[in-house]
């Protein structure tokens, strides 16, 4: 019985079932008249931690700038924060789509956010949502800006408009940004609005000639070009592809682009850079002329110094822009002007405060020291100037020691120099025998190393490919470009065309903390030539810390200097052929300890190339203008003797 009712309980589920299937296709019979779309579909309102106002911001000639203003809500004497950008507004504040203030901007504004800061961004004259006309790195207004307006009055103009219709607020801004955006805080300075309290220019451009973006001591950053045709061929972001027409371009080795290129002019003509304005400035202007001096905003800042309390900060291995904050700092300091103006430096490379700094490459730091610097050093600086908060307590000087891993506090930088230092500077020398040494040479004569410097094999200053950083075509290759002032430099250690040296195995630590100075004599057969000088720390191959660091040649500190300004930046001349030249130019900072075990290493060689245009070792008028008959072999002697000593010397501190 209970079998049999079972089934028969089954029999009339089923029958059920069939029933209403059968309903239910009688209520739609005919299908194919039914949409799936709705009539009309209202999403479940989602309340935000925050509003968003779009605004389009006059500026005193008519033009509107458009601004983003992220207010959170209940924001009662909230401080405002604000960027400039060329890089979208839109997208700079929008890191997710999220209710929260906190996830939806930058990370680098997680602090910010949690501290209850207006944020503002805003696209800068004649880029994306803004007005106008836009000008690459727009001179503040003088002999190379005829016009009423620049950066410095546009951001007056918006200070005064944020703070008089931005109920919410307390009335006082801070600026930040990096790069471009650290080079529009920094002119923000030159006339600053009296709501400004506080500034945070990072890695920013000041001099684009002697060490930034385009040039380093006269030698061009070809690798740009396609930034600029980014930046200067639309009012949003075009990006280069280089195929079209004849002009294909290998996207995926820039090494060979650039090399069957030619010049750099040749380069220009051929892909169509010469239709970009800039591009034809520069080319006109290879020199360090009045053009780019009067963009020196270093130098047009110590000049007119403001009294806004600012916060420059540099990477240490900055590919981009490793220049400017450093030499702003001094540049204040020389014209007596520090008792408002501190520096960090930490172990970044170009922005990386933007992101996180647990690690650069195969290296490995204490924390997350970008979280470090801006929860710890920069929310305290704008929390006193713009809250009244309690003294941030910064020392004059804060640099990311990266041989012992840990922040360190100076109350002056370098602190060890040539002169008004308390420790002098240490001459490293190059010696017989590919080795290094601190004590002098004595060998008389003419003692000399030598290589063939050959324009049409160029030394790759990372590993091939090489690819564009700045093209859809790449894929990935930021990473390349970014990483090339910490690569590890085996890659070219033994080519014929590079020489090494390097000291014994060290006994002791050897601590250097300041501005390395190349002090290198040399003699050409050609009659132009370039010179690139690299400090390395070669550790040991026995490294069990960290396998990937085992005999790894960890570039400290290099760069270029470009022959024919080897006595004058402004005013080039011709190397005399086969004798003796003194070539002396600083290295960027650094904050280092050799430790024992491990050796210095210097190497020199004179191209770096394709993140540097190729010398034709002749001298010619304009180098962007050369023939390729122009470009030949030189014989390259470093000399050694006890009257030509060749040197880096070194900020060596106990």
């Amino acid at each position: 019985m209970r079998f049999k009712f079972g089934v028969m309980s089954v029999l009339a589920v089923v029958g059920t079932c069939v029933l209403s299937a059968a309903n239910a296709t009688d209520s739609a019979s005919d299908l194919t008249s039914v949409s799936d779309f709705p009539k009309e579909f209202k999403a479940p309102a989602v309340e935000r931690d925050y509003t968003k106002r779009v605004e389009m911001i006059p500026m005193r000639d008519g033009v509107k700038l458009h601004t983003i203003i992220m207010v959170p809500k209940g924001a009662r004497n909230a401080p405002i924060l604000l960027t400039r950008t060329p890089y979208n507004a839109a997208a700079r504040i929008e890191r997710s789509k999220s209710r929260l203030l906190v996830n939806t901007l930058a990370l680098s504004d997680e602090e910010f956010a949690k501290a209850g800061y207006i944020r503002v961004f805003q696209d800068v004259r004649g880029k994306y949502g803004s007005e106008g006309d836009y000008v690459m790195m727009w001179p503040v207004r003088g002999p190379l800006n005829s016009a009423k307006v620049d950066h410095t009055t546009d951001t007056w103009d918006t200070i005064e408009w944020l703070v008089k219709n931005l109920s919410e607020s307390n009335g006082r801004v801070g600026m930040i940004g990096s790069s471009y955006e650290g080079f529009t805080t920094a002119i923000a300075l030159m006339d600053p609005h009296p709501a400004l309290k506080a500034a945070v220019p990072e890695s920013p451009v000041m001099d684009g000639w002697m060490g930034d973006d385009w040039f380093h001591n006269g030698a061009f950053r070809q690798m740009m070009l396609p930034y600029i045709y980014m930046q200067t061929s639309s009012r949003e972001a075009g990006i280069y592809s280089g195929l079209g027409g004849d002009a294909s371009r290998n996207t995926h080795d820039d090494y060979d682009t650039f090399l069957r290129a030619g010049s750099a002019g040749d380069y220009v003509r051929t892909y169509g850079f010469d239709q970009l304005p800039w591009v034809a400035r520069a080319m006109a202007h290879p020199a360090y002329d009045a053009f780019w001096q009067g963009q020196a905003l270093d130098k047009l800042l110590a000049a007119r110094p403001s009294k806004v309390p600012t916060l420059w900060e540099q990477g240490l291995w900055d590919s981009d822009d490793i220049y400017g904050a450093n030499q702003a700092w001094r540049a204040q300091k020389a014209a007596g002007k520090i008792d408002n103006n501190w520096l960090v430096m930490g172990p970044w490379k170009h922005s990386q405060v933007n992101g996180t700094g647990y690690e650069m490459g195969p290296l490995k730091w204490e924390g997350d020291t970008s979280k470090q610097y801006n929860r710890d050093m920069v929310l305290p600086f704008f929390e006193h100037y713009l809250r009244d908060g309690p003294d941030h307590k910064l020392p004059r000087v804060t640099v990311y020691n990266t041989g012992e891993n840990r922040w360190e506090h100076f109350n002056d930088w370098p602190t060890a120099c040539e002169r008004g230092c308390a420790t002098g500077m240490k001459a490293l020398y190059i010696r017989e025998g590919s080795t290094l040494s601190f004590e002098a040479p004595t060998a008389s004569g003419q003692q000399a190393d030598t290589y063939t410097s050959d324009p049409a094999k160029p030394v790759p200053f990372i590993p091939r490919p090489i690819l564009d950083p700045f093209s859809n075509m790449a894929g990935g290759s930021w990473s390349g470009w970014g990483d090339a002032l910490f690569t590890d430099q085996r890659f070219v250690d033994g080519r014929p065309d590079v020489l090494t040296y390097e000291t014994p195995v060290l006994t002791e630590p050897v601590g250097v903390q300041g501005i390395p100075i190349v002090d290198l004599r040399a003699m050409t057969t050609g009659s132009d030539g370039d010179f690139v000088v690299k400090l390395i720390d070669v550790y040991p191959a026995d490294y069990p810390n960290n396998p990937k660091m085992r005999g790894y040649q960890l570039p400290i500190a290099m760069d270029i200097l470009r022959g024919r300004y080897r006595t004058s930046f402004e005013h080039p001349s011709a190397i005399p052929p086969n004798k003796p030249q003194q070539y002396r130019f600083e290295l960027p900072n650094v904050n280092h300890v050799f430790q024992p075990g491990h050796r210095i290493m210097v190497q020199i060689q004179s191209t770096l190339f394709p993140a540097y245009d190729r010398n034709p070792q002749t001298y010619v008028p304009n180098i962007f203008n050369a023939k390729p008959g122009d470009y030949r072999k030189a014989q390259i002697s470093v000399l050694r003797s006890q009257a030509q000593p060749s040197a880096v010397l070194l900020p060596v501190v106990k």
